[in-house]
């Protein structure tokens, strides 16, 4: 990413995995076609996160860290240099993928 993104308070930058379409994961969960991943979960790896959130004047950092492989949902997509990003609030991460 040749332009620095840096996002504001708890919101995080991720990079979606490419989508793979029907198939079954390495756990034997088969995935139809027809699963629609603009309404579901998507996974992707953090590229930038914001410094938290403020609670009652204490500053709450965020848990994910760049590098992280994340389970999201709900987001605004962009484009930046030709490449797509997620910008999701904390909230909207579901797990990190160890």
């Amino acid at each position: 990413m040749s332009k620095k993104i840096k996002p504001l308070a708890d919101r995080v930058l991720i990079k979606e995995e490419d989508a793979k379409k029907g198939g079954e994961t390495k756990f034997g969960i088969i995935i139809p076609e027809s699963a629609d991943k603009e309404h579901g979960a998507h996974r992707g790896e953090v590229m930038a996160v914001g410094e938290g959130r403020y609670d009652e004047g204490k500053l709450i950092p965020v848990k994910v860290a760049v590098g992280d492989t994340v389970i999201f949902q709900w987001g605004d997509k962009l484009t930046v240099d030709d490449e797509e990003y997620w910008l999701v609030g904390e909230s909207n991460i579901l797990a990190i993928v160890k």
